[in-house]
């Protein structure tokens, strides 16, 4: 699933994306931790594995959520 990040605090590593529909979910340090990211910016589109209605992976939408 795609989406577009709405914030992210580097210290925390954790933030929140839009899905397409406007619908606004968090993720926290072990859902970036799972893909190989350093930095999100605000507008970047992301790929995202939500389980449960929780983010458990992200990662830049150029690059294959990890397995």
């Amino acid at each position: 699933m795609q989406a577009t990040v709405r914030s992210f605090d580097q210290e925390t590593r954790s933030g929140s994306v839009f899905l397409d529909d406007g619908t606004e979910l968090p993720f926290d340090a072990p859902a970036f931790d799972a893909g190989p990211l350093r930095l999100l910016r605000s507008g970047q589109r992301v790929n995202i594995r939500v389980e449960d209605a929780v983010i458990t992976a992200i990662t830049l939408s150029t690059f294959p959520l990890p397995g």
